[in-house]
């Protein structure tokens, strides 16, 4: 508090280099969060391969679907990270255009991503804060709470496509089991990450838990 029971007002350069500094942290979360579920992904594979080569196809099916949830969880990750990386961007044009207007400009990228991301789990807590912290400064103006995110949700529970199971199956089975893709852009993206072997079966149970717990 300042004189007189005041709050002293933030200059508006240290606070957007906080924010800056808070959204890389964010970002580095995220990206541990990708390294780990890829090192869970390759231990399902390395299962998938054994229950394929003995032939147990529902566990093969079973793995297949937690290799695609994994692979799509990656894949908000990433698009909440370009969020991010929006906001970080639109943060460099406040501090250089701050000499010349003299306060924090109004900023609807700012707004559309801070959407975005609020209804992103494992970055919310921190999205919401700097939201408020925003719209103080003048840079936000108050959002709505979104209708449509319980209808996201349920999308997400739904059972994998058919297709794109078989996809997986051919890809990790060298086309031993599944169908080839109907073309080339449509296959998978085989992420890069650690191969450690996972040889009983039962593991898997515990490979399904532990992903799970990474992408909630």
């Amino acid at each position: 508090m300042g004189l007189f029971g005041k709050s002293q007002e933030r200059n508006p350069k240290d606070q957007v280099n906080e924010w800056c500094s808070k959204l890389r942290k964010e970002g580095f979360q995220l990206d541990r969060q990708i390294r780990g579920i890829q090192r869970e992904e390759e231990k399902v594979k390395r299962s998938l391969k054994e229950a394929a080569k003995k032939g147990d196809k529902d566990v093969c099916l079973i793995l297949a679907k937690e290799i695609l949830r994994a692979r799509k969880a990656i894949s908000k990750i990433h698009a909440s990270k370009a969020h991010i990386n929006s906001i970080s961007m639109q943060m460099k044009n406040q501090l250089a255009t701050l000499r010349l207007a003299g306060s924090l400009q109004k900023s609807t990228e700012v707004m559309k991503s801070m959407q975005q991301l609020i209804k992103v789990p494992e970055v919310a807590a921190t999205m919401r804060e700097l939201s408020k912290e925003m719209m103080r400064a003048g840079i936000m103006e108050e959002m709505l709470e979104d209708t449509m995110q319980g209808l996201e949700d349920s999308e997400e529970l739904e059972e994998a496509a058919q297709e794109e199971v078989d996809k997986v199956l051919w890809e990790i089975t060298a086309g031993q089991l599944g169908k080839a893709p109907a073309a080339v852009t449509d296959t998978l993206p085989i992420p890069e990450g650690a191969t450690a072997v996972v040889e009983d079966e039962e593991d898997f149970e515990e490979m399904q838990s532990r992903l799970q717990a990474l992408k909630s």
